[in-house]
Parts: C-alpha cells; sequence; structure tokens
C-alpha cells in the first residue's frame, strides 16, 4: 500500500516538473514514427490485432506499432511506474478505475475526433451508448476511447452440479446465502486444502463485485457529497462476516490465495463449478477449451442477492479505454488516435471473436450481440448495475477494500476492527485528495 501510495505521488509530482507535460515533447514531427501499445493480454484480442497492426503498418508506412501485453495486475504497476519515470507508453488501456487518475494528473491527451474517424467530437459522441464515454469526459473534453464495457455474471459448469447431486438449472444460487450452502455441496477437500471449489471470488476487483454486495445491503463507498466515506455500519459489517465465514478460518469455501476461479474454468478439470466473469469470458471458453464450449454442459446465471438485500444491484460494469500520453509529440499523438480509430473500427470483430463489447449504438443494437449465448442474462445485469467507483483515488480505495477482506478471511482480524480501519483510512484519503 505504502508504495502504491509513494508511485501516486510520483506521478503526480511528475506532472510538475516536467516541462513537455501537456504541450507535447519538442520532437520532429518529420520522419518515421514508433508508436508504444501496452495492453492486458488474450490470446483472441492479439490474433486481430497484430493482423490490425500488419494493415495499419501498410497503409501508413512511416508508422511502426510495438505492442506489448502483460496480465491485466502487472500492467497497472508498470503503466504507473513507467509514467513516474516519464517514460509512459504511447497508447495504454486499463480499467476506468485505474485510469481515472492518468486524466485527473493531466498525463494523457483528449481525443482527437477527425484522427480516430470522425468529423467532429460530437459526431464521436453521438456513436456511442449514453453515458460510456462519461468516465472518460472532464470539462467537455473526453480523454478516451472504449475497447469494452464489461459487467460480469455467475458462469456455471453443469457437470459439477450434476456430479455432486444438484440440478443445474433448477439449483443455481439465487442469494449469496444460497451461494455459500451449495458451493458447500459442490467443494471437494484434501483435508483443509480444497480441490474442487463450489465458486470463488474475484478478489483483485474489489470495487467491480465486492462494493455491489455492500450496496445491496444498503450501504456505501462514500457518501452523495463526496466528503464521507463507508456508509452504513451494519451493511459492512455483514458484507465482512460473510466473507470471513467464506474463508479457510470459517465454513473455507475459498480464498484469495486460491487461483483465480476464472482461470480455472475454462479447463473444466472439475475443480471450479462456478465463476463470476464477463461475456468475453465465452470467447476463450472456446479458444482454450473448444469441446467443452460446444458441449452445452455450461450456462450462465445473475449476479446474487443477499436475502435480505433493500437494493438490487448486480456487480459494476467498467470500461477499458484507450489513452493517450500527452508527453508525446503532437504527430505520434494524431498517429495514436489513428491507430485506436482504425482498432476500434472492427467491434463486430472483437465481439465475434474476444466476446467484448465495445458500447457504440450500432454493434449493441445488432444481431451480432443480442444472438450471443446469454447475452440477454448480461443485458439485464447491466441494467441492474451501475459504471464502478472510479476517481483519483479509485485505485487506493480499492486497495483499502483489499486490506479490509483478506485481513478478516486471513489474518483472524474481527470485522468490527477491521472496518474501523477501513473507515478511518478511507476518511483520511478523502480529506487529504
Amino acid at each position: 500500500m505504502k508504495r502504491m501510495t509513494a508511485l501516486l505521488l510520483m506521478l503526480t509530482l511528475t506532472v510538475t516538473l516536467t516541462p513537455v507535460f501537456a504541450g507535447g515533447s519538442q520532437e520532429t514531427d518529420e520522419g518515421p514514427i514508433t508508436i508504444t501499445f501496452w495492453t492486458h493480454e488474450d490470446p483472441n484480442r492479439t490474433e486481430i490485432e497484430n493482423r490490425y497492426i500488419a494493415e495499419f503498418e501498410a497503409t501508413h508506412p512511416n508508422i511502426t506499432i510495438e505492442r506489448v501485453t502483460q496480465s491485466s495486475t502487472k500492467i497497472q504497476e508498470l503503466i504507473l511506474t513507467a509514467f513516474a519515470a516519464n517514460q509512459g507508453p504511447d497508447i495504454f488501456n486499463m480499467s476506468i478505475e485505474d485510469e481515472f487518475a492518468y486524466i485527473a494528473n493531466g498525463r494523457v491527451a483528449s481525443v482527437d475526433a477527425e484522427a480516430a474517424g470522425y468529423s467532429d467530437i460530437e459526431a464521436l459522441s453521438d456513436a456511442y451508448a449514453p453515458g460510456s464515454l462519461d468516465p472518460v469526459t472532464v470539462d467537455g473534453k473526453i480523454y478516451g476511447l472504449p475497447l469494452e464495457l464489461t459487467n460480469w455474471s455467475i458462469y456455471i459448469n453443469k457437470k459439477v452440479f450434476i456430479d455432486a447431486g444438484l440440478d443445474p438449472e433448477k439449483d443455481y444460487p439465487k442469494t449469496w446465502e444460497e451461494m455459500a450452502d451449495v458451493s458447500e455441496k459442490l467443494i471437494i477437500r484434501d483435508g483443509d486444502i480444497i480441490t474442487r471449489r463450489g465458486f470463488d471470488f474475484r478478489y483483485p476487483y474489489y470495487l467491480v463485485s465486492f462494493v455491489p454486495m455492500v450496496e445491496q445491503l444498503g450501504g456505501k463507498l462514500i457518501s452523495d457529497d463526496g466528503k464521507t466515506a463507508i456508509i452504513n455500519d451494519e451493511a459492512w459489517l455483514t458484507f465482512l462476516k460473510y466473507m470471513k465465514e467464506w474463508g479457510p478460518n470459517g465454513r473455507n469455501l475459498g480464498s484469495p490465495t486460491y487461483k483465480n476461479a476464472r482461470k480455472l474454468f475454462n479447463k473444466d478439470n472439475n475443480d471450479i463449478g462456478m465463476a463470476l466473469t464477463g461475456l468475453y469470458q465465452q470467447g476463450r471458453i472456446h479458444a482454450d477449451n473448444a469441446e467443452f464450449y460446444d458441449s452445452g454442459e455450461w450456462m450462465v446465471v445473475p449476479f446474487p442477492t443477499f436475502e435480505n438485500a433493500v437494493n438490487d444491484v448486480a456487480a459494476c460494469y467498467y470500461g477499458h479505454y484507450y489513452m493517450v500520453n500527452s508527453q508525446k509529440s503532437d504527430a505520434q499523438q494524431k498517429a495514436a488516435w489513428e491507430f485506436v480509430g482504425y482498432m476500434l473500427s472492427h467491434g463486430e470483430e472483437y465481439l465475434q471473436k474476444v466476446n467484448i463489447v465495445q458500447p457504440t449504438k450500432t454493434l449493441m443494437s445488432s444481431e451480432a450481440y443480442t444472438g450471443m449465448p446469454y447475452s440477454s442474462v448480461f443485458a439485464k445485469d447491466l441494467e441492474r448495475g451501475h459504471v464502478v467507483y472510479f476517481g483519483e483515488e479509485s485505485a487506493k480505495l480499492q486497495e483499502l477494500i483489499k486490506g479490509a477482506v483478506e485481513s478478516v478471511m486471513l489474518s483472524g482480524v474481527s470485522p468490527e476492527k477491521a472496518l474501523a480501519t477501513l473507515r478511518a483510512e478511507a476518511q483520511e484519503m478523502l480529506e487529504d485528495k
């Protein structure tokens, strides 16, 4: 946490110290241009984006695109470190809760609508679904274009349910209480070691899927006026008690120490019954295990709620937005937006081959989207959800929630103490920002 805070401070300080901020560097606008493009790993995206690079370079012989991939968690740290050293890539993308600080600190350029393929910024805005550009719009300027708008629902391996004597169509969990009980029926242990989990959470992504659980109970992360952190003690305590019971010192149903359930699901190795993930998972199942994809032995069901929920809230949706480094020369920025625009002109192919949704009006009303397996489940959960919390302090808030959850699950800290620490640290962060 201290390291992350220090890096964020470095990122902020370098804005004021570097002479090239916002105005672009003094590199020549003439001659060959090399564009560095950092993005998260996805084999299906790599296949098509490498082709887009080749096609773009063929029509832009003076531009070379260097694409570099990292895991979705590692890239956050690498980009932060690179920008702190004024060595950030020309183009990058992350989830908006991790990216917004780069807008707030002036590290990214506003969109060049014409370079991206639009007549003007109004035409660009009109092409996207209402609200989808709001997270990257500040003072009337747009600072990113969405690679994807994503929400998560529950994938189920039917064979695991049947092996445990359950009917997946009838017995899938509708509430978090049922999720724990069903997981207990699906689980297989070797002593205290779990060899087959019924379900487990997406532990790195506390803002996306854990905060909505608190909101179901009437709690909030931040008050509406933005001045108070951690609203409604009862809601937060109920949530933290649930997570304590979920962990190895409770019912021992799962833990952050186990491999991400989403990464196991595709293999169909009888080691996970349910996983929380997005529409994009379907493309990854097909790529990793076509036999399982074609078998009909998987299904998707809605994000659960607590039995005593006062709000019907699904997992948050989030966007991965392509952004362009404001420290680069005008020529590099223009070339970067041209390339981003070219990639994003292939919305249907991204959907069909990667199963990610670019929130354009055209794509979201197309048969290609509405005809996808279980797209209606995701669409309904999208209506029940809201955009993930984003702000200059969102990455730090996520770390604080992680600390609270993992302390009750792994370190024997009481929910009451974990909540007190979370509230104090979150409130101090709000007051210091």
